[in-house]
Order: C-alpha cells, then sequence, then structure tokens
C-alpha cells in the first residue's frame, strides 16, 4: 500500500496552524444547503446531504449551524449553487483540479482563472488533466482507530480498494460508488469515521522542486480562500527533504 500524499500532509499541518473557522463552517453550511435542496431534507433518504452532515461534524460544526443550513434548502429565497469543475496546469506542470459551488459562474471562472495565471500556470478545458485522477470515496480515520494491520485488515473486508496510513492518520479508498456500502462496514469494526469524502487522486504524481512546491501551495492557498471553491486537488509531488522544508 502506497504512502500518503506528502502534498496532503503539509496542507494538513499548515491549515491546523492558519485555518479561517468562520470560512470552513461556511463552505460546509454551502454543501449541506445544495445537498438538501437537490436531494431532500431527510438525511435518511439523502445519501449525499448524509455525507454533507458528517463531514460538518468532524469539522466540530455546531448541530445549530447545520440544522440552519438544512432549513435554509426550502427557502424560496435561497440561492441556486451550481457544481463546477475547473481543471489545469500550476507551477511545474502540475495537474490542478479545483471543485466550487457557485451562485455567479462568470465571476468564479475569473476569479480561479486569474489565480493560476499568477501562479504561472494555466486553467485548461474540463477533462484536459482529469483523465491523471481517479474519482474515489476516502474515509479516514486517526491512528487511535486500531493498527496498520487491524485497519488495512477491516478495509479489505468492507470491500476497499486501498488503505494508506502515516503519522496523520488511516485514509481507506474505495470506488467512488461504493462510499456508501464501505463507510458503513467500516463503521461495524473500526467506530465511526473521522472524515468521508469524494476525491480526486492522481494516477501519476508531478515532481517539484522547493521552489515550485511553494508556488503551488501558495496558488493553492488563494484558491482556497475563495468562497465558492470547495475542494482543490494536485497531483504534487516532493522529496523527503523538500516535505520538511515546506511544512515548516
Amino acid at each position: 500500500m502506497a504512502g500518503h500524499s506528502q502534498f496532503k500532509n503539509i496542507m494538513h499541518r499548515k491549515g491546523a496552524q492558519d485555518a479561517k473557522r468562520s470560512k470552513i463552517f461556511a463552505k460546509l453550511a454551502r454543501e449541506v444547503t445544495v445537498a438538501a435542496k437537490i436531494g431532500g431534507m431527510d438525511p435518511a433518504m439523502n445519501a449525499r446531504l448524509r455525507l454533507a452532515i458528517l463531514n460538518a461534524r468532524a469539522e466540530n460544526m455546531p448541530k445549530d449551524n447545520i440544522d440552519r443550513a438544512i432549513k435554509k434548502a426550502a427557502g424560496a429565497d435561497t440561492e441556486n449553487f451550481d457544481e463546477v469543475r475547473y481543471e489545469g496546469y500550476g507551477p511545474g506542470g502540475t495537474a490542478v483540479i479545483v471543485e466550487a459551488l457557485t451562485d455567479n459562474r462568470n465571476r468564479t471562472a475569473s476569479v480561479v482563472r486569474s489565480v493560476f495565471t499568477k501562479a504561472g500556470g494555466a486553467l485548461g478545458e474540463t477533462g484536459s488533466v482529469g483523465f491523471m485522477f481517479d474519482r474515489l470515496g476516502e474515509i479516514s480515520y486517526p491512528l487511535t482507530a486500531g493498527s496498520n494491520d487491524a485497519v488495512l485488515e477491516a478495509a479489505i473486508e468492507a470491500g476497499a480498494d486501498d488503505v494508506e496510513s502515516d503519522e496523520e492518520g488511516h485514509f481507506i479508498y474505495c470506488a467512488f460508488e461504493s462510499m456508501g456500502e464501505v463507510t458503513k462496514a467500516l463503521e461495524a469494526a473500526l467506530g465511526a469515521a473521522a472524515s468521508i469524502k469524494s476525491v480526486w487522486k492522481p494516477k501519476t504524481t508531478s515532481n517539484l522542486d522547493e521552489e515550485k512546491a511553494m508556488s503551488l501551495m501558495k496558488m493553492v492557498d488563494l484558491l482556497e480562500d475563495d468562497d465558492d471553491v470547495q475542494n482543490v486537488y494536485t497531483n504534487m509531488e516532493v522529496s523527503d527533504e523538500v516535505a520538511a522544508k515546506l511544512a515548516g
């Protein structure tokens, strides 16, 4: 089983240091509202809403905030958000996927294009880099959930495809379509997951030096700072030495 992404570890540590809680909550609330509006307000009948609520709880979002976000979906004046995916190349030719929920496609596209350009990258057409990634379900657990072997055994029994364990925790991957079934089976064996989400996992990585890796991280920061951007994925890979420098 492959080692966990260095880029993810770097961004995780950095995010823990300077995360803006209100912005995180706003993005989670938007996903809850959109999920409820599309599939109904009953989590038992709406898999996407169940997932959005689980992820909101994983970030310690207050129950009142979650309930308000669900109820907002029933309002006649609720904004209509479109799901948009942007793809392109960042510093060093890295592949980048940006997922957004926006009520103004022109505004969001303009912001994303500007960030790519300023970083020396280029925004491409949808599908321009998507083929370099797999769309998967990612179910994460803290290290306290069990040993690497125990988690691996539980993941295999649950029908997962891969497990990556490092100092940040256990990350279990499965087909996007079977995320609900695998999550349920894992919960029976390991308890509630820390997070459950769909991700774009790179099939191949692009190795960057310290300068280009830093440029890419700044680019990702700028993208994630935009209210409309929900997730950013990249296929960056760096040496252990560069990773240690970037993590500070």
